[in-house]
């Protein structure tokens, strides 16, 4: 059960398998951490990733599906698969985004809207029949390359003066930025695991990944 009064750490998976089962067996089980099959890895592995992080992990379980449309079948896919949370795009049509959280809560898993793209989230929550569990504010990876674009944390106090939700920040995610995501408000940070060769902020899958995410957890306390 996500406690609002903590700080959690989110480390997303975007490779493959093989990443996957070298790192993770290596990181210790804590109720703060959550881990992320990402979207490039779920598209390499589907479900039967899903599955196998399942089984090498003990805790929460986020699925980065991005449904944009056929909400219902994609959550339950991922719930079969083993997940404990699925992100849906805030881009997607409201339809999209009100039976996908409905499926969410129906199933007992996190709904999670990713807000990547979107200037004005508060204005997409409010369209909802209810909110989600987690409101993402994401700047892309796409994004991390053009100087002056940032994680927009002035959203933060606007989503929460209106709704009980947890915020996670995710996009170019590194200790400082960790530590500006929960000065701002942030509930959970996302930190990507990133291959070797990549110019992504993260976890360079090279470093002691377990220790990395320790630091992390001291970071958000």
């Amino acid at each position: 059960m996500l406690d609002r009064k903590k700080r959690y750490l989110q480390i997303a998976f975007n490779s493959d398998l093989s990443s996957v089962e070298d790192i993770l067996p290596n990181i210790e089980e804590n109720e703060r951490i959550l881990i992320e099959a990402g979207t490039p890895f779920i598209k390499k592995e589907g479900m039967a990733g899903i599955e196998r992080i399942s089984q090498l992990w003990d805790g929460i379980i986020v699925a980065d599906i991005k449904t944009s449309d056929g909400a219902i079948e994609e959550v339950n896919m991922v719930k079969d698969a083993g997940a404990d949370a699925a992100t849906v795009l805030g881009s997607a049509p409201v339809e999209t985004l009100n039976l996908f959280i409905a499926e969410c809560k129906k199933l007992e898993i996190y709904s999670m809207i990713d807000m990547i793209g979107m200037d004005e989230p508060l204005k997409i929550i409010r369209q909802l029949k209810f909110p989600p569990d987690v409101v993402i504010l994401h700047k892309g990876r796409d994004e991390e390359s053009t100087k002056g674009k940032i994680i927009e944390y002035k959203n933060v106090n606007k989503i929460r003066s209106k709704y009980n939700v947890l915020i996670s920040a995710a996009g170019g995610v590194d200790l400082k930025e960790a530590r500006s995501a929960i000065f701002n408000g942030a509930n959970i940070v996302v930190a990507n695991i990133v291959s070797e060769g990549k110019s992504w902020t993260g976890i360079n899958e090279s470093e002691d990944v377990a220790e990395m995410a320790k630091q992390f957890l001291d970071t958000i306390e």
